[in-house]
């Protein structure tokens, strides 16, 4: 007779115990690139206007690396086992932000611009700084007490009713604020909120929760059309009704690129949740349909069309024509490598430089080059945003995360398609470089609950407790 233990139970007792890998130290490596980076563009600047180092340098320097420790420390703390890149991402766009928003704060065109309007220049960066604290102290927050994603869920309903009050808000006489046409921001405290970039996290909750449940109802056909099974007609409901409010948001609020982003962000996660093409094809249909509609007596949607059509047609009779002809001119300036940091003329655009139009000083004065690396840092966020996505072992996260992710997708997508000139302007920022207090809290907070999705799912899972009597268990052999 002879005694064994089991060696396949020894062996998987011992992955357990090792566990993966949480790659902390190879975000702190990240991250300090991510600070150096913009610290040596933000000295470029300086060199450039004055010939002399900034003397702020120092200070930029230990404010962003302050940052980027304090989320480094929460990371390790509460989400060891998270993903190591979208932290150094969006510390690094930040941080090239900001250092873009001081270069044009110091152009004496806008701070003549600005004297001869209000009779005083406010310079935009130390708010941006202030706003970008603020960003990651609500990063922070998430993750200390967001322990997991999956409470979000109970909310479903909750979540539709809060985003729905949020886009409304704006529409309140005395609280929301026309600013160019659009609708979409309120007045609370003496600061102006844009509460559409809030809304778009809290109804992927409502969205996420909404199709976990009724994706089988989705997914059923009743027919096939051209290649295309087509829903039955009384599962079009959900797509109808997004489709609707996204309609009464452009027309109320004048706001092209909330609705686009609402709808899109929809029909994506509809799209993943049924794994039908004809969602796809259906709300591309709609979306164009809409546009065309509103476009058609909407004076400001209008506007917009018009300067993306001709946009040097009217260059001399519409602010939007001008904006959109001189951010044209701002990319075609730039060519390969750009005209260098501190030396572009975008600052022609206006006030909008720094926010809607921001991207074009990066065309500008980094040149294709720059324009390319600035979308490889986005592409690789929203790559992490699927890959967590992919990776979440619960439904619920899964759509959670690829509407996120969809949702940054597209705010890149038509921010950058308009200032290029692509498609019509939106007005939205694009994120983390542009000046906007309410676009970088609200994407810092979507970085932190990516990152709880990611910690949840490559968290390994707990080793199985020992049982001595099983260990002594003999088995006999012939």
């Amino acid at each position: 007779m002879s005694s064994t233990t089991n060696p396949s139970a020894q062996h998987t007792s011992t992955i357990g115990a090792i566990g993966a890998p949480s790659r902390r130290n190879t975000e702190l490596a990240l991250l300090a690139f991510a600070v150096v980076i913009p610290v040596f563009a933000y000295a470029n600047v300086g060199l450039a206007i004055d010939g002399s180092v900034p003397s702020g340098l120092l200070a930029y320097g230990l404010g962003l690396g302050l940052m980027a420790a304090v989320g480094h420390l929460v990371m390790r703390k509460f989400a060891a086992y998270a993903d190591p890149l979208l932290l150094p991402l969006a510390t690094l766009l930040n941080g090239l932000g900001l250092v873009v928003i001081w270069r044009l704060d110091q152009s004496e065109r806008l701070q003549n611009l600005a004297e001869r309007q209000y009779g005083v220049f406010s310079p935009s960066a130390p708010n941006q700084l202030l706003y970008s604290a603020v960003g990651l102290a609500l990063f922070v927050a998430v993750l200390v007490f967001l322990k997991d994603h999956r409470i979000l869920q109970r909310y479903t309903y909750i979540s539709m009713v809060g985003a729905l009050v949020l886009l409304l808000l704006p529409l309140v006489p005395g609280v929301g604020a026309d600013v160019f046409g659009a609708k979409i921001w309120i007045s609370v405290a003496g600061f102006s909120i844009q509460p559409g970039e809030f809304a778009k996290i809290i109804i992927a909750i409502f969205f996420s929760g909404y199709l976990m449940v009724k994706r089988d109802a989705l997914a059923l056909a009743s027919r096939r059309f051209m290649g295309l099974y087509l829903p039955r007609g009384r599962d079009l409901g959900p797509i109808i009704t997004i489709w609707a409010v996204s309609l009464l948001i452009l027309i109320f609020e004048n706001d092209l690129g909330t609705s686009l982003l609402f709808f899109g962000m929809f029909v994506i996660m509809l799209y993943v949740a049924t794994e039908r093409t004809s969602w796809i094809v259906i709300g591309l249909l709609m979306s164009s349909a809409g546009a065309v509609g509103v476009a058609s007596f909407a004076s400001h949607v209008q506007a917009r069309v018009d300067a993306w059509l001709d946009p040097f047609g009217c260059y001399k009779t519409s602010g939007a024509c001008e904006q959109i002809g001189q951010s044209i001119m701002s990319f075609g300036s730039g060519g390969v490598v750009g005209t260098g940091l501190g030396q572009g003329n975008s600052d022609l655009i206006g006030f909008a430089a720094n926010s809607d139009f921001v991207f074009s000083t990066f065309g500008e004065e980094l040149g294709l080059a720059g324009v390319m690396a600035i979308f490889l840092l986005y592409g690789l966020i929203i790559e992490r945003g699927v890959r967590t996505a992919l990776a979440a072992r619960d439904p619920f996260g899964k759509l959670f995360a690829i509407g996120l992710s969809g949702a940054f997708a597209l705010q890149v997508f038509v921010v950058a398609g308009g200032v290029m000139g692509l498609i019509p302007l939106t007005g939205m920022t694009m994120p983390f470089l542009a000046a906007g207090g309410s676009s970088v809290i609200a994407n810092w907070a979507l970085v932190g609950i990516l990152l709880r999705i990611s910690d949840t799912a490559r968290r390994p899972a707990p080793a199985p407790a020992s049982n001595p009597d099983a260990e002594m268990t003999q088995v006999v052999r012939p």
